[in-house]
């Protein structure tokens, strides 16, 4: 449905009596993830590999939002549909999906073992198909929703030492724009976000070594890396009204990473 110039306001942008599930929220950029949506209005569902939530669930309390938590193991595909089943238990309905889970594991390419190759692919692409499709059966009776993946900036450069993480976010962005080339019709919005370097453990490992984050640091034109509050605002603005019209889009959010 087209919208007139005068029907625009802030309330686009704002997401009370949404409800969002966020896999991986309960630390880094999921966090941020979780705590962003709640500030915007909607009751979240977070799911978790482990039960260190107590920081997540007063920060979200905080705001005045309700909050369950569902501790699950994402690569068991019995478990995906158990979460959206107990989200809906919960809720009553899913509005946005947030792909955040992931994992990443180094070694130059020569020495990558297989179980760390199956180990990465099943976290960071075969969890996020499987239980955007379980979501997306909801969604699509509901005629809206948004799903929002997590790429990276590997979903469009090669990189080094992290073979199975480039694979799997280069297949995240490519999932992104066949859920989006399909689902549209039925009124969900699927897209995603390529962070830059962001400061979170995952990345602790490179920022140690100076030399190797002096070098990245040097490329990016904000002259910084990202924190998790470095992208609060663009969760709010995929899950939320104000891009009903942005679908099957990789947005990246790095400092400027890839236009240098």
């Amino acid at each position: 449905m087209s919208v007139e110039l005068s029907d625009f306001s802030l309330d686009y942008f704002s997401l009370i009596g949404k409800v969002a599930i966020v896999t991986g929220g309960n630390t880094g950029l999921g966090q941020g993830y979780a705590i962003a949506l709640a500030k915007a209005g909607a009751d979240l569902f977070i799911v978790t590999y482990n039960k260190d939530w107590e920081e997540t669930k007063q920060l979200i309390e905080k705001e005045g939002r309700q909050v369950e938590f569902f501790q699950a193991d994402l690569t068991n595909r019995s478990a995906l549909k158990e979460v959206v089943d107990s989200c809906l238990t919960a809720y009553g309905r899913i509005d946005i999906l947030v792909n955040n889970a992931g994992t990443i594991r180094r070694a130059p390419l020569l020495e990558y073992k297989q179980a760390d190759w199956d180990a990465v692919m099943d976290i960071n692409l075969n969890s996020v198909y499987f239980l955007s499709q379980e979501v997306a059966r909801v969604m699509v009776k509901q005629k809206s929703g948004k799903i929002i993946n997590i790429a990276s900036m590997l979903s469009f450069q090669g990189g080094k030492f992290v073979p199975s993480y480039t694979a799997s976010k280069h297949g995240v962005a490519g999932i992104t724009k066949a859920f989006a080339n399909e689902l549209a019709q039925y009124g969900l919005q699927i897209n995603a976000i390529a962070p830059g370097y962001v400061e979170t453990a995952n990345t602790a490992p490179i920022r140690e070594d100076q030399e190797r984050k002096a070098e990245i640091t040097s490329r990016i034109p904000a002259d910084r890396w990202a924190t998790p509050a470095d992208l609060m605002g663009i969760i709010v603005f995929l899950s939320s009204k104000a891009s009903d019209y942005m679908n099957g889009h990789i947005l990246a959010v790095d400092g400027g990473w890839l236009a240098r």
